[in-house]
C-alpha cells in the first residue's frame, strides 16, 4: 500500500481529478516536449462534462502558457480504464513531436494508460484493515504508531505541514466574504458562521463553529484557492474542520492532530487502495463519504478510542454515505458540494461518538463497507458520477422565484 504522502496534496482547487491532476498532466508534458508552437488537450467523460465549471481548462492553458493551447471536449466518449481519460499531443509546423494519454483517477493523482500510478510509494506491507488491526492488536499498537513505523523518517514533519495548511485554508476562508465565482452567485457563509457562533450557547455555539469552518474550506476550495486533498479537493472541508473544532473544544496539542491525520491518511489509503476517491468513478460516497470516515477515525482516536472503536466510527460513517451521488450544479463544486463538506464533518464526529460509546464490536467491518461502496458506485448511472447530467443538477431552476 502507498505512502500516505501521496494521499495528502496541497495544491489548488477546486477539484483534485479536475483541476490538480491536469495541471499535473501539462506540467509534466510540457518539460518533454518544450519544442512545441501547438499543444492539443482532450478531455474525456467526465472530465469533458465537468471540465469548465472545475477549471479544468483554465488550468491547463495556464499550465501550458504562453504556448498556443487547444482544448477538445468529449464527454460523451470514454477512454477504456477510468471516466477521467485525456490525451495529450504536441505539435511544431504542424508535425506531431509526441502525444500522451493517461487517467486523473482521483485526489490529484494520474495513472499513465496500460501503466500503473506513477507516484506509488509502498510502504506498507498491509492493505486492509483487517490485517492492520491484527497486527496492532497483536503487537499492542496504536493506528498512528502503526503509521509511524511504516512510514519511516520525516513523517511527523509531513503530517505538521499538512495540519499547517489546512488550519491556513480555515482562516484563509474565515476571512473572505462576497460571491463566489462560477455564476452560481452563491454567498459566502463561513465568516457569518464564526460571527453567530461566538454569540450562541452551547452547544449550538460549537455546532456553528464546526459548521463555519467546514464552510471556509470548501469556499476557499470552490474559489480555486488553496486546500489538502482529504482525501480529495471537493471534500477538503471535513477532517480539517473536524480537528479545529476538537482542538478547541478538548485543548488538543499539535502532537494529538498530528497523530490524529496519521490515523486519518491510514484509513483513506485503505479505501483508495481496496475502492476509489474518485467522485467520476464511484459518486460523492468516494469524496465526502471517504472524508467522512477518515474524520470519524480521528475524532474517535482523538476521543481515546481503541483502534476497534476507530475503525467502527470508519465504518459507520462509510456505511450510512452508501449511493451518495455526485450531481454538481452547473459543474461547479458548490452545490451541493460545500454544505455535503458540513454535514459531512457533523456526522463524523456523531459517528466517532457512538463508537466510542460502544464497546466496538459490530457486524459490517470497514473493508466490507469498502467493497460494498465501490460496487455500489460503478452500479451507478453515470450521470450521478460527476457529470451534472442527472439529479440536482438537472431538476434546479435558475429562473425561479426566491
Amino acid at each position: 500500500m502507498d505512502s500516505i504522502r501521496t494521499l495528502f496534496k496541497t495544491g489548488n482547487g477546486p477539484s483534485s481529478s479536475h483541476t490538480m491532476g491536469p495541471q499535473k498532466a501539462a506540467a509534466a508534458f510540457l518539460i518533454n516536449y518544450p519544442g512545441a508552437d501547438l499543444y492539443r488537450v482532450s478531455l474525456f467523460g467526465s472530465l469533458a462534462a465537468t471540465g469548465r465549471g472545475h477549471l479544468t481548462d483554465q488550468i491547463i492553458q495556464d499550465t501550458l502558457a504562453p504556448h498556443n493551447v487547444e482544448i477538445l471536449w468529449f464527454p460523451d466518449n470514454l477512454m477504456p480504464e477510468h471516466p477521467n481519460g485525456m490525451k495529450m499531443e504536441a505539435f511544431k509546423d504542424k508535425e506531431l513531436l509526441g502525444q500522451w494519454e493517461g487517467y486523473s483517477i482521483g485526489g490529484g493523482i494520474i495513472r499513465t494508460s496500460g501503466i500503473g500510478n506513477e507516484e506509488a510509494t509502498e510502504v506498507y506491507t498491509h492493505s486492509s484493515m483487517s490485517k492492520i488491526l491484527k497486527h496492532v492488536n497483536k503487537h499492542g499498537l496504536t493506528l498512528w504508531e502503526y503509521v509511524f513505523m511504516n512510514e519511516g523518517k520525516g513523517i511527523r514533519e509531513f503530517l505538521s505541514e499538512v495540519l499547517k495548511d489546512m488550519m491556513r485554508s480555515i482562516d484563509e476562508g474565515l476571512s473572505d466574504e462576497g460571491v463566489l465565482p462560477g455564476g452560481l452567485y452563491l454567498s459566502r457563509k463561513s465568516c457569518t458562521y464564526r460571527k453567530r457562533a461566538a454569540m450562541l450557547a452551547e452547544p449550538l455555539s460549537t455546532s456553528a463553529r464546526l459548521f463555519s469552518y467546514a464552510l471556509a474550506v470548501s469556499e476557499t476550495n470552490a474559489s480555486g484557492g488553496v486546500v489538502v486533498t482529504a482525501p480529495t479537493c471537493g471534500a477538503s472541508g471535513v477532517l480539517p474542520a473536524v480537528l479545529r473544532s476538537m482542538k478547541e473544544s478538548f485543548g488538543l496539542s499539535e502532537t494529538d492532530l498530528i497523530r490524529a491525520l496519521a490515523t486519518a491518511g491510514i484509513l483513506g489509503n485503505v479505501v483508495r487502495t481496496n475502492g476509489s476517491i474518485s467522485g467520476a468513478e464511484v459518486g460523492c460516497q468516494g469524496e465526502v463519504g471517504v472524508a467522512c470516515s477518515m474524520a470519524a477515525g480521528a475524532a474517535a482516536q482523538l476521543m481515546g478510542g481503541t483502534p476497534r472503536q476507530i475503525e467502527y466510527a470508519a465504518e459507520m460513517a462509510l456505511e450510512h454515505h452508501l449511493g451518495l451521488t455526485c450531481d454538481p450544479i452547473k459543474g461547479l463544486v458548490q452545490i451541493p458540494c460545500i454544505e455535503r463538506n458540513v454535514m459531512g464533518a457533523s456526522r463524523a464526529i456523531a459517528n466517532a461518538e457512538y463508537a466510542i460509546i460502544s464497546d466496538g464490536s459490530h457486524k459490517v467491518t470497514f473493508d466490507e463497507a469498502i467493497t460494498t461502496m465501490t460496487q455500489t458506485g460503478r452500479d451507478l448511472m453515470s450521470s450521478y458520477r460527476e457529470t451534472s447530467l442527472g439529479g440536482l443538477a438537472t431538476i434546479y431552476d435558475e429562473n425561479k422565484m426566491e
